[in-house]
């Protein structure tokens, strides 16, 4: 059977580790409608629209404040 001849350093483990706790950014896309910068498969917070169609009315400051 295969064993290490020497103990791996904590260095070089979390190295090693290090790339599967990366983060991936935001995927994000132009608003045809509004031109604002969106979320894929979101909907637009700027006009509510999601793929062409109007889904819900557009959120204002005094909407989130007050929510």
């Amino acid at each position: 059977m295969a064993v290490p001849k020497r103990r791996m350093s904590r260095a070089r483990t979390h190295k090693r580790r290090a790339n599967h706790d990366k983060l991936t950014p935001i995927n994000l896309s132009v608003c045809p409608t509004c031109g604002s910068p969106v979320r894929s498969h979101h909907v637009c917070r700027e006009c509510g629209t999601y793929r062409g169609r109007q889904i819900m009315e557009p959120t204002t400051v005094e909407d989130e404040l007050t929510a």
